[in-house]
């Protein structure tokens, strides 16, 4: 069994009040609640600092826990969650993203599960191959590089991993074959997120802007694995918000 939280601001830099914003007639965070209500989690909750994101949420029956508006990440947010509604430290709680009406439920399962199933781990993720050369190059797309027991050992805006001898770093050149993109869902044991949220930012994680940097920084295993489907896109612009909305009227 495993708990859903998601961190929910108004202060977004692209999109100020995203989680607000509207997606096919509802706001993008019901529609990512709803996905969340379709999971296998025995309790969601939408964390915010901000009462307009809290008053939207109640009236669409979400569970709202009011947080602080210091925190600069949403590991920080929910960290302050389980803190204080007291869930043991090996219990689990997956991050859901509030910009990610599109992500498939069975990620979320699939993340908690593997969590589950990896006693030494703090927190576990997941990935997809790279669908292009080009993706391999944005630095808007997060790669991750695994070891063989499938552990993260690193995750770069930068093209990794990248062949000393030149190969495949032309502007058309494909990805490396063992190349990775991440997705931003993170299960979580209480105990990881705070030790996490104890900590000070690292020199990794403030170069690259990675929060899941600090973790590798001091230490803490992450279990990677392919997801079992693609992710649908998420919410980062003007355009996304646009292209994201007529997918879900599709759907409709």
């Amino acid at each position: 069994m495993y708990r859903i939280v998601i961190p929910a601001r108004y202060g977004s830099t692209r999109l100020p009040g995203k989680p607000l914003l509207a997606l096919a007639g509802r706001p993008m965070i019901q529609w990512v609640h709803e996905r969340a209500r379709r999971s296998g989690a025995q309790e969601i909750i939408i964390a915010t600092d901000d009462e307009r994101i809290a008053r939207v949420a109640r009236d669409f029956g979400a569970t709202v826990c009011m947080t602080a508006a210091s925190h600069v990440s949403g590991t920080d947010r929910i960290a302050e969650v389980a803190l204080r509604l007291g869930w043991a430290p090996r219990d689990i709680v997956v991050n859901l993203q509030g910009d990610e009406p599109l992500l498939p439920e069975a990620l979320v399962d699939q993340v908690a599960a593997l969590l589950e199933a990896s006693p030494d781990a703090a927190i576990a993720t997941l990935a997809v191959p790279l669908a292009s050369g080009a993706e391999w190059r944005d630095p808007n797309v997060v790669k991750v590089v695994v070891d063989r027991a499938q552990r993260a050992l690193y995750f770069s805006r930068a093209q990794i991993p990248c062949a000393r001898d030149g190969v495949g770093v032309g502007s058309d050149a494909p990805a490396p074959a063992i190349a990775r993109r991440h997705i931003g869902i993170y299960g979580y044991r209480v105990e990881a997120l705070a030790a996490l949220s104890a900590l000070p930012p690292g020199t990794l994680e403030s170069l690259e802007r990675l929060e899941q940097l600090r973790a590798l920084e001091h230490g803490m295993r992450i279990c990677v694995a392919d997801a079992l489907m693609p992710p649908g896109p998420d919410v980062n612009s003007a355009q996304d918000l646009a292209a994201v909305s007529a997918l879900l009227a599709a759907q409709r």
